[in-house]
């Protein structure tokens, strides 16, 4: 007993709480910044896999449209006759919807403006590069106080940049950039 009464006041209980309290405090916040980190590169590497798998999409519809040509200049598709084969790219044109870009690459764009976009009917880097920026600001301005503090003014630009696959442009445009902003 007379061991733990010693232990009781005679520990310097100021200098161990001293030096726990900032430990406790450094541990709290590394766990959140690692938190931080990791959402990022989820989010970063969603991108990433997005992006792989448009190229791959679009490597796939360059391999299938490609058609073979022979020395007279006819296409020839093994089924019957370029006739046939004009046909069948025709119905496959007409059929296929709009492509739906990933507007988010635009910097100041985030998914719910992305989603504003979309239900106006803004789906592509192309659609988006030929909206004028009133328009814009008139979706953002539609949809609430939340989304009228953004400045559309270099969205269709970056637009045309992503359209035309201009990558490094705009890359290094966007580190130049604030939040959309020059």
């Amino acid at each position: 007993m007379e061991f733990f009464k010693c232990w009781l006041t005679d520990f310097p209980w100021g200098v161990f709480l001293g030096c726990l309290l900032p430990l406790l405090l450094l541990w709290w916040w590394l766990n959140r910044e690692i938190s931080r980190w990791k959402n990022h590169s989820a989010e970063l590497q969603g991108r990433i896999n997005f992006l792989e798998g448009e190229l791959n999409a679009c490597r796939k519809s360059k391999v299938s449209a490609s058609v073979n040509v022979d020395g007279g200049g006819n296409a020839s598709t093994g089924i019957g006759g370029a006739g046939i084969a004009a046909g069948a790219l025709g119905v496959a044109a007409a059929a296929a919807p709009t492509k739906k870009d990933d507007l988010k690459i635009v910097e100041g764009i985030g998914p719910k403006i992305e989603e504003l976009f979309n239900n106006a009917g803004i789906y592509s880097f192309a659609e988006l590069a030929e909206t004028s920026v009133d328009k814009m600001k008139a979706i953002l301005d539609a949809a609430g106080p939340r989304f009228q503090i953004h400045n559309p003014a270099t969205w269709a630009d970056q637009a045309a940049l992503a359209r035309d696959g201009k990558w490094d442009e705009l890359k290094k445009w966007q580190d130049e950039l604030y939040k959309g902003k020059a």
